[in-house]
């Protein structure tokens, strides 16, 4: 169990409650237990989140993705010391983990980044990060954000699908149209068209067909979307000339014209007699907000009330429901079809929670019990918590007997966030509850600043940055910073989650907040009071009172990484565990490493404190206290984080290239210009290369892109087995055709400029590894120097690649035994993040010829004001008239948040 205590904000024993009619302080009773579990609850389960800053909204294959995190921990979002590992994955739409990596967190903040290849397929990827003491709260809380990422490379057939939904004969059908046009927007008239239909019930409807006059082809199948959840694909071949052809894979996304209406009583309860406020929340077969309009009927058919959407298919309305009386809404959906739903089933028990949220300064709180209550209820008290992330800020007790009771609170009495609001009977049991959002204008000012507002193209720029509290106060913070061609990067403010929509709202909200940016861009009385409705449809689900209450909350199962360790338990060959039996780990990569510890009495052992980089391979050997070998290390099996479905479903794009016409066309250019001038880390796409079949040397669990075997030359085990080397190196030399080793390093005598690429098990590594394996150890090596091979690793393979598959491996967390009491291991360590290359233009050893198309001119992830609040920082902007989005994020010491945008024009 972790030990982690906290500061209660305002203890319950003296809280300020102000009181205007039944409601007093208290220092016992049941606000005093569930202040205590509440407590006893946060010491063991401290709520960590995690917020990702990206560089830009939107990628190309070949493009970077740079990110900077902020880990806070509690409801003041001060930067955790809790989690030092932080764990970044790049996620495909099939759910599948693309890219993986582990990075060193101090003080609560890291950044890294992810390559991505040409070869990259594309489609909507999301980016998801977490520590591992998150997964006790489940994935629901990770950080996730769904990015769309373009192929500009080689592209020149795009799809479009547009959806349409229809009953025949009482089944729902979709009809897709799907069209077809190259990049000037010509379409592919009269073409072949073969498709399979991917339902996501694993169905596959296998046809063909051809293009229209305007490149359109109807696909017409049984079934229908109704949610984001159900989407399959449309997997389409398009037969060019040439015998070329090109494939594509569309989501079918909102194929059904179903519209999900879900209405909200305030407080949980509808209590007849009572006026009540009701919140209704419309959601399409798209996850996205529905329009409607409608009128609230009772069982005589009489209008009683109307309502309408007044924001993302949400909206409210006000009914005071009689006994013996039901109600229904006849709702009306944009289309002009009518459907009727029957609203919650009004009781005559209870209580009735009001909240007035709209003032300024306080929030009116009302208590209205229904005409019949227990008899307890009637001589006993009600206590109302006010709390936020596990910290009670608010605890109010009525006047024994009270039956209507009211309270005004003052806002300063909480921070920015979301509020729970439950009241409880005086036995504890929870009767009623409302989120209410906070929203002060405490955030931090940052002034973004330059010398002047237009600059000329690839001009030096200055922008100074100055960070203060609400009050006006100079900061000490960190910040990260993001400049990006304002028109290349088209950006929807609105649906922006950031530093202060991710860890204010949406971090705390189970499911999908659509366009979250909306409630903090331009803070206003319409914003304050769509939020307030959004309050009403979200369930806070961080943990359920009863479980609180009755100290049934589970155990956290997944401790917070402090670093990186490796551990496992010892045995005799028997099985029996091995007590003060010695572990030994070492590796020679980067230099001599040796550790030892000893096991316990269940023979396991534990080597903490680690710090090392992704693939490097460690050698573990236990011995007895008597210094027998024949043991059998057995290493504990991390089990990885599985990936569900995506909450932001709703976020999905059909057509990936949708309003980015403009970063679509300058990543084509772009790209164009690298290949011309030989930089950036990209493959050369061959138009058409004829290979004559040869059977493949068999090979393994390799991870070779080529398929396994198809390589230039291939060196079995028992190739290198009959050398007898010390190191590997020795072996490889003279044994690898066209490879010259120099310090131990191999270069393709093609390209001695650089060294070949080295990937042992799908892991890229550095060449220094190589002497860290061991030559018993490896199955094949694959050696891949000519253009054929080399061309589906892009620029990271451009001077030649050797693929190394370890025996029995595959997987880079995989280890072998060699002998009784010694194992291989290679586990995943901290990857090395890159540093952004900013060109210097007032250096004359820059390539000034080279045109200047970069979409991110500068990216910094590290700024630290000083004591007086300032810091600057310095770039290039780069070729043509635009205009250029600072956008700074960032946290100072206290857990204040803070954003800015900055825009400046170059001409």
């Amino acid at each position: 169990m972790m030990n982690y205590r906290r500061i209660v904000a305002v203890l319950f024993t003296t809280v300020m409650v102000a009181a205007i009619c039944g409601f007093t302080s208290t220092d016992d009773g049941p606000i005093e237990k569930i202040a205590a579990q509440l407590d006893k609850w946060l010491s063991s389960h401290p709520q960590e989140k995690v917020y990702l800053q990206l560089d830009k909204p939107c990628y190309a294959t070949g493009d970077d993705i740079w990110f900077k995190a902020y880990i806070t921990v509690g409801s003041s979002h001060q930067l955790s010391a809790l989690s030092r590992v932080l764990n970044v994955e790049l996620i495909d739409d099939k759910d599948s983990v693309s890219q993986s990596i582990k990075l060193p967190v101090t003080a609560g903040l890291t950044w890294g980044d992810f390559a991505l290849p040409d070869t990259l397929k594309e489609g909507n990827y999301r980016i998801r990060a977490y520590t591992n003491w998150m997964r006790n709260a489940g994935e629901a809380y990770f950080f996730d954000k769904t990015i769309a990422i373009v192929n500009a490379t080689g592209n020149d057939v795009f799809a479009k699908a547009t959806y349409t939904f229809s009953t025949q004969n009482g089944q729902a059908k979709t009809n897709a149209t799907v069209n077809y046009s190259n990049s000037d927007g010509t379409p592919y008239a009269g073409t072949p068209v073969s498709y399979e239909i991917h339902t996501s019930l694993n169905n596959v409807i296998k046809g063909k067909g051809q293009t229209d006059d305007k490149g359109n082809i109807n696909i017409s199948f049984a079934g229908a979307a109704t949610n984001p959840a159900d989407m399959g694909r449309i997997v389409t071949t398009l037969k060019l000339a040439g015998k070329k052809a090109a494939t594509k894979s569309l989501l079918i996304k909102a194929a059904s014209g179903k519209v999900d209406v879900q209405f909200f009583a305030e407080g949980g309860s509808l209590v007849n007699g009572n006026f009540s406020k009701i919140a209704f929340k419309a959601v399409g077969a798209d996850g996205l907000g529905a329009a409607i309009k409608g009128a609230v009927m009772d069982d005589q058919n009489n209008q009683v009330a109307t309502f309408s959407t007044s924001n993302l298919g949400m909206g409210i309305f006000n009914l005071k429901p009689e006994s013996g009386k039901t109600y229904k809404a006849q709702v009306t959906y944009a289309d002009g079809s009518v459907n009727t739903v029957a609203l919650p089933v009004a009781t005559t028990s209870g209580y009735s929670l009001s909240v007035d949220n709209s003032a300024d300064d306080k929030i009116i709180v009302k208590i209205i019990p229904g005409a019949v209550i227990s008899a307890a209820q009637q001589t006993g008290t009600m206590s109302l918590i006010g709390q936020m992330g596990g910290v009670i800020y608010y605890a109010g007790q009525s006047k024994p007997g009270s039956k209507f009771f009211t309270a005004a609170i003052p806002k300063s009495k909480f921070p920015t966030g979301i509020v729970q609001l439950t009241l409880f009977t005086e036995t504890g049991e929870p009767l009623n509850e409302r989120l209410v959002f906070i929203q002060h204008a405490d955030q931090l000012k940052l002034g973004v600043s330059t010398e002047k507002q237009t600059y000329a193209p690839r001009e030096k720029v200055k922008i100074n940055l100055n960070a203060a509290d609400a009050s006006g106060n100079p900061v000490t913070g960190s910040f990260s910073v993001s400049v990006t061609d304002d028109v290349k990067v088209p950006v929807d403010e609105n649906a922006e989650n950031t530093i202060l929509s991710n860890l204010l709202l949406t971090s705390d909200l189970r499911g999908y907040i659509e366009k979250p940016g909306y409630y903090f861009n331009n803070p206003n009385q319409q914003t304050a009071a769509d939020l307030d409705v959004l309050m009403l449809t979200q369930g806070y689900h961080r943990f359920e009172w009863k479980q609180v209450l009755n100290d049934s909350f589970p155990p956290a199962k997944f401790e917070a990484e402090k670093s990186l360790e490796i551990s496992g338990h010892i045995k005799t060959l028997l099985g029996k565990p091995v007590v003060n039996g010695k572990v030994t780990l070492f590796s020679t990569a980067g230099g001599a490493f040796l550790v030892d510890t000893i096991s316990d009495k269940s023979g396991k052992f534990t080597f903490t404190n680690l710090v090392f980089r992704d693939s490097v391979r460690f050698v573990i050997q236990a011995r007895t206290s008597r210094d027998r070998k024949n043991l059998q290390i057995e290493l504990d099996n991390i089990t990885p984080q599985t990936v569900g479905a995506n909450k932001n479903a709703a976020d999905l794009k059909v057509n990936i290239t949708d309003g980015l016409d403009p970063f679509l066309q300058n990543s084509k250019l772009w790209y164009d210009t690298q290949l011309k001038y030989g930089i950036g880390n990209h493959a050369i796409l061959l138009k058409e290369v004829k290979i004559k079949a040869q059977k493949a040397p068999l090979v393994e669990n390799s991870s070779n892109l080529n398929g396994p075997g198809n390589a230039n030359q291939v060196l079995k085990a028992d190739d290198i087995g009959r050398m007898g080397c010390a190191k590997l190196t020795d072996c490889l030399q003279g044994m690898l055709f066209g490879v010259t080793f120099r310090n131990d390093t191999p270069y393709s005598n093609r390209s001695l400029s650089r060294p070949m690429q080295i990937i042992v098990n799908g892991v890229y590594v550095d060449a220094t590894v190589l002497n860290d394996l061991n030559a018993a150890d490896i199955e094949t090596i694959e050696v891949l120097r000519s253009i054929e091979y080399l061309s589906v690793y892009g620029g990271r393979g451009s001077n030649g690649v050797l693929v190394i598959t370890t025996k029995r491996g595959g997987g880079s967390d995989a280890y072998q035994h060699y002998a009784p009491g010694i194992i291989t291991y290679m586990p995943r360590g901290y990857y090395k993040s890159r540093v952004f290359y900013s060109p210097q233009y007032d250096n004359p050893k820059t390539n000034a010829a080279l045109p200047d198309l970069r979409s991110t001119i500068y990216w910094k992830p590290n700024i630290i004001t000083g004591k007086d609040g300032k810091a600057s920082f310095e770039f290039f902007n780069a070729d043509g008239k635009t205009t250029y989005k600072v956008v700074v994020e960032g946290i100072d010491n206290n857990g204040n948040l803070g954003r800015q945008v900055f825009r400046y024009r170059s001409q």
